[in-house]
């Protein structure tokens, strides 16, 4: 498969787990600290999962206003809430999963379960990316 790249982001991280990262544009600068839940001192500094739960959250809600907009589907309002969990696997090493609580107003409940379902299988990047690797759970709310 290949891909026409459109745009690249550059990001870089130093110290790892605890320390900090930057885009190659300085507008993402941010502090990084191990979650209490996993050992860290957690505080006023953020993780890969939360990065990643943000990127997720935000690409897949541009998917599915693009699925509407290819429909011709009017969305009133959406939001979409991504819960990563990060962990111990059975096979060994650490994983991740990831749930997708999706809000779509003013529409019919199969109608936006279309949308969303279409947006998982054949448009957003991330669902791409995760697809065979990571348990992802997409759901209306």
């Amino acid at each position: 498969m290949s891909v026409q790249v459109l745009y690249t982001a550059q990001a870089t991280a130093v110290g790892g787990r605890e320390g900090q990262i930057e885009s190659s544009d300085g507008v993402l600068k941010a502090k990084l600290a191990i979650p209490k839940e996993m050992g860290g001192p957690g505080g006023a500094a953020t993780n890969p999962e939360q990065l990643f739960a943000a990127g997720y959250a935000a690409c897949f809600e541009g998917a599915v206003r693009f699925v509407a907009r290819q429909q011709g589907v009017k969305i009133e309002s959406a939001s979409v809430t991504a819960r990563v969990g990060v962990g111990p696997r059975s096979a060994g090493g650490f994983g991740i999963t990831a749930d997708l609580a999706v809000t779509l107003t003013g529409m019919d409940r199969a109608v936006a379960q279309q949308l969303i379902e279409t947006a998982h299988s054949d448009i957003c990047p991330y669902s791409h990316a995760t697809r065979g690797n990571v348990d992802v759970n997409v759901h209306l709310v």
